[in-house]
């Protein structure tokens, strides 16, 4: 496998040769690169030295990677704050609460085990943007470094900032807390083993419910496949149903995607996380007579924009990617935002996706609903979504394939900001073709009212560009 490396940060498996893994050199050399990269964001005053946060993910590598990184950031003359185990949401909201410069999460998010990767922060404890990442990855490869002296090393302290970000939830006030605590819920939560065995818990038993702990011990040695898809979560599911649990919830090593599982044990379905809190937010927002904005990308369900259309607001599309859903947020003042992959992002906390947040609002709304989840999902546009890619031999064919695609479709609404979507209104259906950031690879989603209209347009779609591919 060879290291990933994109704007956001490098990715990639422990132990290996050079170029094939993420190395202890890789670690130094980017974690320097961010360091070079400060001046640039702003003056430190009377000589006082830069400050960045450090979290990291309960994954076997963790301690390994931090070690690395902290004393890279302490040799470039930088002060650090060390969060230990802390979800992703946790370190990026811990950068405005030290007051920091920067953080960096130690984190591959839903990869297996063997992955681990470093994740930058700006100053606001946002990704950062095109522009800066990749500045960062051009100066890694220059390997020109130059350390402080040993009078103008950095200092390291330690702070837990879980509890402040519970704090920070607990207070927004869509978070109806004595309303969850009278519905007297019960959850199972699946935490893969990783740090949101150690925020989850905590976050529910404060908001009165009942919780059932499963593979809530942070090791590292994750209990199934990390990511939390259906075919992932048959124990979480079976607890569900056993236990006569109102809600199971799986997140993911970093905590910052979030799934449900309905009280018959079937999933809520990923897509939906975010369209069941944009609903409960846009209803609470309707009724004071606020503007509603809500933001997800290309490849995420069209029931979010038909749920803010219910209320009265309008709904904005962005490329995919976090920090460019974040960009599109900022700029049209969204209430909500997220991805289709249980991303829940709530300005009003912080701009980042934030599975704590998401749990917290969800059962707010299930409080107040006073239903079951599965009755709660039959109140939503039904949509489902088939997946598919095709892998070529020639990078050059994507282009062709894109083009092509918009020629076909010419007359639909075709988006193009990021690859080709193109959307048939009278049909409610949608397909997206992508290119992959790291493989010679175009994603195909599809989407429609029943998985059978979707799984179509996609064939529809993969069989014009066979024919160019040949």
């Amino acid at each position: 496998m060879t290291l990933i490396k994109s704007i956001s940060g490098i990715r990639g498996t422990i132990g290996g040769a050079p170029g094939s893994a993420l190395t202890p050199l890789d670690i130094v050399k980017f974690t320097y690169a961010y360091c070079e990269t400060l001046p640039s964001r702003k003056p430190v005053p009377n000589g006082e030295k830069y400050k960045i946060v450090v979290g990291k993910d309960a994954r076997l590598s963790g301690e390994m990677v931090e070690n690395l990184v902290v004393g890279t950031l302490i040799s470039c003359g930088v002060d650090v704050v060390k969060c230990g185990f802390a979800s992703t949401p946790t370190t990026e909201m811990a950068v405005t609460f030290a007051g920091a410069d920067g953080g960096i999460i130690l984190t591959a998010s839903h990869n297996p085990r063997q992955w681990n990767a470093l994740k930058l922060l700006n100053d606001k404890g946002e990704f950062l943007t095109a522009a800066e990442g990749q500045a960062i990855l051009d100066l890694a490869e220059t390997e020109n470094f130059s350390f402080s002296e040993v009078d103008q090393l950095g200092t390291v302290e330690e702070e837990d900032f879980t509890d402040r970000h519970l704090d920070a939830v607990l207070a927004l006030p869509s978070v109806d807390v004595e309303a969850i605590k009278a519905a007297k819920f019960t959850v199972v939560v699946d935490a893969i083993n990783s740090v949101g065995g150690i925020i989850m818990p905590r976050l529910l038993k404060r908001l009165g419910v009942r919780c059932i702990e499963l593979n809530c011990n942070p090791t590292g040695n994750f209990a199934h496949n990390p990511e939390p898809l259906p075919a992932n979560l048959t124990d979480l599911s079976a607890t569900v149903v056993r236990e006569k649990a109102d809600l199971g919830v799986s997140v993911d090593p970093d905590v910052d995607r979030l799934a449900f599982i309905m009280e018959n044990g079937e999933p809520f379905v990923e897509e939906y996380t975010l369209v069941s809190v944009a609903d409960y937010l846009c209803s609470l927002a309707e009724k004071e007579g606020k503007p509603i904005a809500t933001v997800s990308n290309l490849s995420s369900t069209r029931a979010l924009r038909d749920v803010t259309e219910k209320h009265g607001g309008k709904y904005y599309a962005a490329a995919v990617g976090e920090v460019n859903v974040t960009t599109k947020m900022h700029e049209v003042g969204a209430l909500i935002g997220g991805e289709g992959n249980g991303g829940v992002i709530y300005p009003a906390l912080h701009t980042g996706r934030d599975a704590m947040v998401g749990v917290a609002l969800f059962l707010s709304n299930l409080a107040h609903k006073k239903m079951t989840v599965s009755e709660l999902k039959k109140t939503y546009p039904q949509y489902a979504i088939a997946k598919n890619r095709i892998d070529l031999s020639d990078t050059a064919l994507i282009d062709r394939i894109l083009d092509q695609m918009k020629k076909t479709f010419e007359k639909e609404d075709v988006n193009t900001i990021d690859g080709v979507k193109i959307s048939f209104e009278k049909e409610r259906k949608w397909v997206h073709l992508r290119r992959s950031n790291t493989e010679p690879i175009i994603r195909i989603y599809a989407e429609a009212p029943t998985l059978d209209v979707a799984e179509a347009l996609a064939s529809e779609v993969i069989g014009i560009a066979r024919k160019i591919i040949g």
